[in-house]
């Protein structure tokens, strides 16, 4: 493998690249060498790599099963972060797929592949612009950093939550972070992404008396006991949200209750539910308001209630402002597109990057099959989307 020249054609560099890295079945978490390759890359254009093992085999000094790349060329401020993880989701049926998920086929004018939106295409781009970015500009100014895992799509508890943790540990900050995520719509960079909703989970449980459905003055049934609070809780207005983020919402997951027969009154039963949040709440207020209804509801009955809390990321949000405006203006520059922001979606691996300070924005191919079967992307946004986000760079550290 070796790096690009200025004066290769970005579009055939970043396909090669993507090419390469789909044909890796790294489903989530393994690596599958993905990240060796982009060392190896950026290593011959001046990037200091370092490798970065989390996980219970760390504890012992072996390398543990999840991986990750901080690289970084550069000890000056600002530091310009491209973050995206190599792991991809499990494929489902292979024989549902037109082509085989990690043979990597052009046909119809897409790359077909496991990863090929999300987001193996855009750490290729990232990668082939910061080469082009540095050949061009050796004595830029500021730091141009990757960070990459492979533990994203996955649990993400060893992966850019412990790094960023490392780097913060050592007072290493990260000034713009702009995560490769498929963040586009119809058109390549009709949307970036400026924040994201936090997202809290939570594990309801209500016990009751297991009996004879005949005798339920004998029994206490907890699907009962639960109807009431669970109607005002999904009925329940927590914001009204702000000019950046819509109202806050919950949706109930699962329900789980009974024992399978027909005549008897269950003991417990569960309920999953989950609020995406905007900055207008947080996750104590919607735990507190949360607990007032069911302590309301279950303050005169003899079932009870406990709930389980799991807070995945609060949320964040990076105003208009100069990271914003250089990817607008690098957009506009590359496909004539006027881009909207949004914070809609689920949740990346930003919101582990935003509290420390740093502004962060989403940009990546359109998001129209991922995880899906026959993942694909559009072959003529590869090169384009290198070209955006080598704008972006001399934007920030030209300027």
């Amino acid at each position: 493998m070796h790096a690009s020249t200025p004066d290769d054609c970005p579009q055939a560099a970043t396909l090669a690249l993507s090419k390469d890295l789909i044909a890796r079945a790294s489903v989530t978490p393994e690596d599958i060498g993905c990240q060796d390759v982009l060392a190896a890359r950026l290593g011959s254009v001046g990037f200091d790599c370092e490798f970065m093992y989390f996980g219970d085999a760390a504890q012992q000094g072996q390398h543990a099963e999840v991986k990750n790349l901080w690289a970084r060329r550069g000890t000056g401020n600002p530091v310009i972060c491209f973050a995206g993880h190599t792991d991809v989701v499990p494929t489902g049926n292979e024989a549902n797929w037109t082509y085989p998920p990690f043979e990597p086929t052009i046909a119809d004018g897409y790359l077909w592949g496991r990863g090929a939106a999300d987001m193996k295409t855009g750490i290729a781009a990232f990668s082939v612009a910061a080469e082009r970015f540095v050949q061009r500009h050796p004595e830029h100014n500021g730091s141009i950093a990757l960070l990459i895992t492979s533990d994203e799509e996955g649990p993400s508890v060893n992966g850019t939550v412990k790094v960023v943790e490392t780097l913060e540990a050592r007072a290493e900050k990260i000034t713009y972070c702009l995560v490769g995520e498929p963040s586009s719509t119809d058109t390549l960079g009709d949307v970036i992404k400026n924040g994201r909703r936090g997202s809290l989970g939570a594990v309801l449980t209500v016990t009751g008396k297991q009996g004879h459905v005949a005798y339920p003055h004998l029994a206490l049934n907890p699907i009962h006991a639960l109807l009431p609070a669970l109607a005002e809780l999904t009925a329940a207005t927590w914001d009204n949200g702000n000019d950046y983020f819509p109202a806050t919402s919950l949706q109930v997951s699962n329900i789980n209750g009974g024992t399978g027969a027909t005549n008897v009154i269950p003991e417990t039963v569960e309920v999953v539910f989950n609020f995406r949040f905007s900055t207008e709440t947080t996750a104590d207020a919607l735990k507190e308001k949360t607990h007032a209804i069911f302590d309301k509801h279950f303050a005169d009955s003899d079932a009870s209630y406990a709930i389980e809390w799991k807070l995945s990321g609060e949320p964040f949000l990076t105003p208009e402002g100069k990271l914003v405006s250089a990817c607008q203006q690098s957009i506009k520059s590359v496909t004539g597109t006027e881009t909207k922001l949004s914070t809609s979606g689920g949740t990346s691996d930003g919101r582990f990057i935003a509290p420390t300070g740093a502004q962060v924005v989403e940009l990546g191919v359109r998001n129209a099959t991922i995880h899906q079967v026959d993942e694909k992307i559009e072959v003529d946004d590869l090169g384009r989307l290198a070209q955006i986000y080598e704008g972006i760079l001399e934007r920030l550290l030209l300027d």
